[in-house]
């Protein structure tokens, strides 16, 4: 299930929570950094910038295992999951409501996440860091969707 959505129009920006988005392929997210090639990562080359996505089950575990109450927001991800195997999602092609997305590859934890939240979560997180995704066919994203893979 698609828990939460989160978008900021400038790297670096505090994130927003909206009920729902409209998800363009090839472009990502309307309104997010991406979406305007305003990220932090937009002139490096490379897929699965479109959609960021990470498990609430990866949250629950950093906060049980190292203490860390990480907000699905300050994880910079776009979308927030529960009940979905994101890893195994790479090189797989998954549904969310009528959106459909392609897993490319793990969104590993990085020290911009660590400065911009202000925890130490990397370790927490490697492997579990979330999944970078591209559109297939867009349309609305809303909070509440069913995630078919």
């Amino acid at each position: 299930m698609l828990l939460a959505i989160h978008i900021t129009p400038k790297a670096g920006q505090p994130m927003t929570t909206l009920a729902e988005v409209e998800a363009v392929v090839g472009r990502g997210l309307a309104g997010d950094r991406y979406y305007e090639k305003a990220g932090a990562f937009s002139k490096n080359p490379g897929t699965g910038r479109e959609v960021t996505l990470i498990e609430a089950e990866a949250l629950a575990s950093l906060k049980a295992e190292y203490g860390i109450d990480l907000a699905a927001n300050l994880t910079r991800r776009n979308l927030l999951t529960q009940g979905v195997p994101l890893n195994h999602l790479v090189g797989r092609e998954f549904r969310i409501g009528y959106v459909v997305l392609r897993g490319m590859r793990l969104c590993e934890p990085c020290r911009r996440v660590e400065s911009l939240s202000g925890t130490a979560c990397r370790k927490g997180l490697v492997h579990r860091g979330g999944l970078r995704a591209d559109l297939v066919q867009g349309g609305i994203l809303r909070v509440g969707a069913k995630i078919e893979w």
